[in-house]
């Protein structure tokens, strides 16, 4: 059987066995509802409170800024959609980039239907914006910036400070979507000038269906989902208690290990990015050279077909992808790819390999070992590779 090598942790990560064991009890031993006063209750309120508690200290805020949801999709439609309603009084004008992740782009596209404006900024060659165009946009009836902090696909760090700085002085909000970062990168919420910040356990080595939405306090929002008196009656529904206390333990884990985390992965991230680009031909880095995500590779292979290179690479155990896993399924190229000026045909043969903590050494040797004859075995069935091969 082949070596297995799991290089997609982008799409999701595998749990940590410390998280696991802190979750366990919760199912079943301390399995109480949050809601009722009785001991069973209490240990589970208990348990979310001190789950609060780690989170908020993670982003330098309050316990009382972070609500739990069900995940970063869920976080990124309550921030923009409660902004946008609480706040028409003021203006119906929201700010986002065209490369952000589709539970933003289609929660302002449902946005404009009913009546909000929506400015798209373009980006550069490398995924970032402009500060330029940013201050440019900014109207009077603006009342959100939802710009994501680095970007899920190609990896780049969007300037974040600066873009909170420019919100705080025009009195709008920022939003940022920071489900790929967080646990990436060190984020102080007031340090940044965040307003509201999505965030995703299975991200960083936590269970999947658990998130939160960083709200500062005196933020205008509506609630996103009615219902009981949960979340400070802000986000209606029983709590998810043990995958509320993976996350925290996720989180804690990640904190006290951030430093030689980003480390580990950036030195990988660096070797696979050297190793292939001296082994194949006819290779485009995507994303920033230097602002990028520590385990984000992103390589548009020209000459290939994305489906049959990740095929192929599956059948000698190395799970990849060619962008975001929320749309795999889809035979349109990448809009982030398109977005930073890549033609439908080398965005069609991108491929996205991102490491994590379970990475080794010799995983990247293996990869750098079987990509490149799997590429050239591709490029043969390509007439054009033909025609550069002959030095047409």
């Amino acid at each position: 059987m082949n070596k297995r090598v799991y290089l997609d942790y982008s799409a999701t990560t595998p749990m940590k066995q410390e998280v696991l064991d802190a979750m366990m009890p919760y199912f079943n031993v301390s399995f109480g509802n949050p809601s009722s006063i009785y001991t069973y209750g209490r240990e589970s309120k208990g348990a979310i409170d001190k789950a609060r508690d780690i989170i908020a200290k993670s982003l330098n805020s309050s316990p009382d800024e972070i609500f739990f949801t069900a995940g970063g999709s869920e976080s990124d439609n309550w921030a923009v959609k409660g902004i946008a309603y609480a706040n028409r009084s003021k203006g119906k004008h929201i700010i986002t980039t065209n490369v952000e992740h589709h539970a933003v782009l289609h929660t302002c596209e449902y946005l404009e239907k009913e009546g909000y404006e929506v400015t798209y900024l373009s980006v550069d060659e490398y995924g970032l914006i402009s500060i330029d165009q940013l201050k440019a946009a900014i109207r009077p009836d603006t009342i959100l910036i939802t710009i994501m902090f680095a970007n899920n696909e190609i990896g780049t760090i969007q300037p974040i400070k600066e873009i909170g700085q420019i919100a705080r002085n025009n009195n709008v909000y920022f939003h940022t979507d920071a489900v790929q970062a967080y646990g990436n990168m060190k984020i102080d919420v007031n340090e940044l000038g965040i307003d509201l910040m999505s965030v995703s356990a299975h991200k960083l080595y936590g269970p999947k269906g658990t998130g939160a939405l960083y709200i500062k306090k005196g933020v205008k929002i509506h609630q996103l989902i009615h219902g009981g008196g949960q979340e400070k009656r802000r986000r209606a529904g029983t709590e998810n208690v043990p995958g509320i206390v993976g996350f925290a333990k996720a989180v804690q884990l990640a904190h006290e290990n951030l430093e030689d985390h980003i480390k580990h992965i950036t030195s990988l991230r660096d070797k696979l990015i050297t190793g292939l680009k001296e082994k194949i031909q006819y290779l485009k880095l995507n994303g920033h050279p230097t602002k990028r995500l520590p385990g984000n590779v992103n390589y548009s292979i020209e000459f290939v077909e994305g489906e049959s290179l990740l095929l192929s690479l599956d059948m000698v155990g190395i799970a990849c992808s060619s962008g975001s896993a929320c749309t795999s399924g889809s035979l349109d190229p990448s809009h982030v790819l398109m977005a930073i000026g890549l033609t439908h045909e080398v965005a069609h043969g991108s491929l996205r390999l991102t490491v994590g903590d379970f990475t080794s050494e010799e995983d990247i040797d293996y990869v750098i070992e079987k990509l490149p004859p799997i590429v050239e075995k591709l490029r043969q069935m390509s007439p054009l590779y033909e025609k550069v091969k002959g030095g047409n």
